[in-house]
């Protein structure tokens, strides 16, 4: 197995300055210095001090790269910062992310598909500086799962639709590294004979998949669930509307209910490694597939572009 290329981000956030954190507020397209440079990922880089890792205190974006090109590249910065937001962690500079990012595509040894992660954590209580770094490795192939599908089960996900508005403090929208309960839930699902996981609100609203956005079809319109029930903004399935919508297919965020799931003639899981994955069985029941119509929106979110 290689050794991921590793990248430390320095000056991740606007208003560092030498290593420390001030009340600077330019805007954080102006970065006059690189602010990162490459590290051995074989070597100890992180301190376990760091909240991190102890209390799983920051937030992280995947994106995916093929052939050298890195599709909507600028919304995944966008929701890194949002994420960094809803943390109360300060404004990433993008100028400083987006150009370790590019070091690391060009860096990285030639693959079909690279798979890089951004890594902003508060750093070591107390200090107020945080800690960030870039990975780059080869992405995991899902080549056959994207052609055979994954079966999954609704699990109750313990919170009310409307729990981002009414409990904020639960970072419900949020990419953070708290991810314990997304894997005991795909734990759950291997338990039950499924592969993944679609997450119903208590009240009965679909949601989301632990690592993926749901989307489905009822005839020519495809709906996923609105990010005002708390969900991470996908990236993916915002590219896949767009795709969508070009072959004329209307295309909606709305409640859905559980029941909206079971009536579908058609259900994905879509997100930036994996991209678009068809449900082939919920809850132990058949659902639709349309090989065709994946391949084709697994074409499109393959290539680069905002």
């Amino acid at each position: 197995m290689s050794v991921p290329l590793l990248i430390l981000v320095t000056r991740p956030v606007v208003g560092v300055t030498d290593g420390r954190t001030d009340a600077v507020t330019s805007a954080p397209e102006l970065s006059t210095d690189a602010g990162f440079h490459f590290a051995n990922a074989s070597l100890p880089q992180l301190s376990v001090l760091d909240l991190g890792v102890t209390r799983g205190d920051g937030v992280f974006d995947s994106l995916l790269v093929a052939d050298g090109r890195i599709p909507a590249l600028e919304t995944h910065l966008a929701r890194f910062a949002d994420s960094a937001r809803l943390l109360d962690l300060p404004q990433p500079d993008r100028a400083v992310w987006r150009a370790a990012i590019a070091a690391a595509v060009a860096t990285h040894p030639p693959v079909p598909v690279l798979a890089v992660k951004l890594v902003l954590t508060r750093g070591i209580e107390g200090t107020g500086v945080p800690t960030a770094w870039v990975l780059a490795q080869p992405a995991l192939d899902f080549t056959a799962v994207r052609r055979t599908g994954v079966k999954v089960v609704t699990l109750d996900r313990g919170y009310r639709h409307d729990v981002a508005a009414t409990s904020p403090w639960l970072l419900q929208g949020a990419k953070s590294l708290s991810y314990a309960v997304n894997a005991a839930a795909i734990r759950e699902a291997q338990r039950r004979g499924a592969d993944d996981v679609i997450f119903i609100s208590s009240d009965g609203f679909v949601l989301e998949a632990p690592t993926a956005s749901v989307l489905l079809r009822e005839g020519n319109r495809f709906s996923t669930p609105s990010a005002e029930l708390g969900i991470l903004p996908g990236t993916t399935q915002r590219r896949a509307f767009e795709f969508l919508r070009t072959y004329g297919y209307e295309t909606d965020a709305v409640r859905l209910r559980a029941s909206d799931l079971r009536r579908a003639d058609a259900i994905w899981l879509v997100s930036s490694i994996r991209q678009a994955v068809s449900v082939t069985q919920l809850d132990g029941e058949p659902v639709g597939v349309d090989e065709r119509l994946t391949e084709q929106m697994n074409d499109h979110l393959g290539r680069a572009g905002d």
